[in-house]
């Protein structure tokens, strides 16, 4: 196996990239979170037409030095009367409504009195007030939502704005998740003796994966048995675009995993990292398809999803494939442990105005303390040619959420 550094495995990564999920159509009522596969343009400049932010009086600004204008009609929100505001006249106008030809400015009604049919004014607006301007939203041509964008209330607001019923959207990948080990029970398993835990790593992979927008298969918990992986490997290659192993890829006597992707003659793509945790990770294609065997671990396991399998589904849904790194100061000391870049779960927090790292309430221990990520963590970065880090360091924390 060799250990190639993170940056070369990251990179070998999205240079094996030659395809894409694809593209469908979904009505706009079922796009909330599913992300974009176009960019979306403005056709037309909003609002078209100047048009009233309350409602008051369309008038000429200028002609407020007269004390006194003449209301010569109203226009109400959605019809068109063609009115024209001349000297001395105003029309009474409503909030969504276009204001009238050769006006410039909206008077509320609170600025006023009505004395028959002309309006006193008792506070006068500067030129302009409460007059909406041609493109004050958008203006045509204007790109208003991003190709890659994961699409939330405010984009659903927009394109229905916009007149769009359906929108194109990236296939949510279809990804299987398989636990191998003898040692580990599925939900609802009876233990049988004090060797055995509870498997959290294809429920915990799973969740990371949805959150990302894939569709999710979650198989049945393997024993270490080579055939019977080798088996649900096969067939969870037929059904998915990718597939997550997670146990079997070390260098014991029992993982099979590793074996079993040797026999498939695989496309090595990443044979080891030098990375804490997860150096024995593998990533391997099969035609179009990935597999990412993860360590069994379940805290290596998971910083593994968030390292490589994430890089890869934003990629492929028109985002950026680096995950995002932030700068934070350091708020303690802090020991490497490895001779390998490490990924310490922390925490990021705002003090004093500043982004700032602790480890408050993380233990030290192996990969397998999945609760140091509870309470929203981070990643922080540490090369491998850091020995230790001062407080009041400058850090690089990969952000989670």
């Amino acid at each position: 196996m060799k250990f190639e550094k993170f940056e070369d495995t990251l990179k070998a990564l999205k240079d094996s990239i030659d395809t894409t999920f694809g593209k469908e159509k979904v009505f706009l009522s079922d796009a909330i979170d599913r992300v974009l596969a176009q960019d979306i343009v403005a056709q037309n400049d909003n609002p078209e037409f100047q048009t009233a932010s309350m409602d008051g009086y369309a008038i000429r600004a200028e002609d407020q030095d007269m004390g006194v204008l003449e209301i010569i009609d109203f226009q109400p929100a959605g019809s068109y009367k063609g009115n024209l505001v001349t000297k001395g006249t105003c029309v009474k106008t409503f909030t969504g409504s276009l204001m009238s030809e050769g006006s410039d400015s909206l008077i509320p009604i609170e600025n006023v009195e009505v004395v028959g049919g002309k309006i006193k004014i008792i506070t006068p607006v500067s030129k302009g007030f409460s007059s909406r301007p041609i493109g004050e939203n958008y203006k045509k041509g204007e790109v208003l939502i991003k190709k890659g964008t994961k699409i939330g209330y405010a984009e659903i607001g927009v394109l229905a704005e916009l007149g769009y019923v359906q929108i194109s959207v990236f296939v949510k990948p279809r990804i299987s998740i398989l636990a191998t080990g003898s040692e580990i029970l599925d939900f609802g398993e009876e233990r049988v003796n004090i060797s055995q835990i509870r498997s959290s790593n294809h429920v915990t992979i799973e969740a990371i994966l949805k959150k990302a927008g894939a569709q999710t298969i979650r198989l049945e918990i393997v024993k270490d048995d080579k055939s019977k992986i080798e088996e649900v490997i096969k067939e969870a290659l037929i059904t998915s675009d990718i597939l997550v192993t997670t146990g079997g890829v070390s260098v014991g006597d029992f993982d099979f995993v590793k074996e079993v992707l040797g026999d498939l003659k695989p496309q090595y793509i990443v044979d080891g990292a030098f990375i804490k945790p997860g150096r024995h990770i593998k990533i391997v294609k099969i035609g179009h398809k990935y597999i990412f065997a993860l360590p069994g671990f379940p805290y290596s396991s998971s910083v593994g999803a968030f390292l490589y399998i994430l890089p890869l589904l934003r990629f492929l849904n028109g985002q950026e494939f680096d995950a995002k790194v932030v700068k934070a100061y350091m708020d303690e000391e802090y020991k490497k442990r490895s001779k390998y870049k490490e990924f310490t779960a922390c925490n990021f927090v705002l003090k004093d105005g500043r982004a700032c790292v602790n480890l408050e309430g993380k233990k030290v221990g192996s990969s397998a303390i999945l609760n140091n990520m509870l309470d929203s963590a981070a990643l922080l970065c540490i090369d491998e040619d850091t020995k230790s880090i001062s407080k009041g360091d400058l850090v690089d924390v990969i952000l989670l959420n």
